[in-house]
């Protein structure tokens, strides 16, 4: 069961004490760290599961050994992110790796994405344009609501979730036009 919980003032602080572990131990495997998701966003009800991304240079063998190294695990057949329709490029844009916890950590889904690909920009755009866009981010925890309440099978959940994300993310890409947002320094 998908459960939705109000917002918690200390998911900032969670998401600090996992990215310090992870900034002390990839060093400069990591570009940077960010927290994403809902969990992201003050105010915005969410799982309670801390979203991170990790900027790589290369989705290559040594940031899967340190991820290991960690205790960090693999979930089989999870290998690329989801593309918005008419994206237009290569599918290379939307390959990542991505783990869940160590045994004894906080929960939390760590996304390892590459420095300027699609996939990289897509959770930091939509996470500030919903920080910015309180009827959006309203509007989209009652989406979420409804949706862990309605669907009988758990596992569809992002399926059904990922066209609205979409939604929100094309009107996230013309505030950034309109505003010339660029993404800040890294959160951690």
């Amino acid at each position: 069961m998908v459960e939705i919980v109000a917002y918690q003032t200390g998911w900032p602080a969670e998401f600090q004490t996992i990215a310090a572990g992870l900034r002390r131990s990839l060093r400069a495997l990591a570009l940077r760290i960010d927290h994403i998701g809902s969990t992201a966003v003050p105010g915005l009800a969410a799982k309670d599961l801390i979203d991170i991304q990790i900027t790589v240079a290369a989705l290559d063998a040594p940031v899967n050994l340190a991820m290991t190294a960690l205790g960090y695990t693999q979930p089989d057949g999870i290998w690329h992110d989801h593309c918005p329709p008419a994206y237009v490029g290569p599918e290379t844009e939307w390959q990542k790796l991505y783990f869940h916890e160590p045994l004894g950590q906080r929960r939390s889904n760590t996304h390892i994405r590459v420095q300027g690909r699609a996939n990289q920009r897509y959770p930091l755009l939509f996470r500030d344009y919903l920080r910015t866009h309180r009827a959006t981010a309203d509007a989209y925890a009652e989406l979420k609501r409804r949706l862990a309440q309605h669907l009988a099978d758990p596992e569809t959940y992002p399926y059904v979730k990922d066209p609205a994300v979409d939604l929100i993310y094309f009107a996230a890409e013309d505030w950034a036009s309109a505003t010339r947002w660029q993404s800040g320094p890294s959160d951690a």
